[in-house]
């Protein structure tokens, strides 16, 4: 079971939830629309990272942004 990361916490609009590629939580991991294969790198997910800027190994140019609604 994975910890629960913090852009579930700070309610990101682009957060996905947990994909398991084989169906197992061996290989499950928390994504979102910038990291939606690899998942969400552990700086951001459980770090001090907050994503407000591009990253050259994410998805598009999705950063950081608060749910709304």
């Amino acid at each position: 079971m994975l910890m629960e990361p913090k852009c579930w916490t700070r309610k990101c609009a682009h957060y996905v939830g947990v994909y398991q590629p084989d169906g197992t939580e061996m290989t499950e991991r928390h994504v979102c629309k910038a990291f939606p294969k690899k998942g969400i790198p552990s700086e951001i997910a459980y770090g001090t990272n907050l994503h407000k800027t591009v990253r050259k190994d994410q998805t598009d140019d999705f950063v950081y942004e608060k749910e709304t609604a």
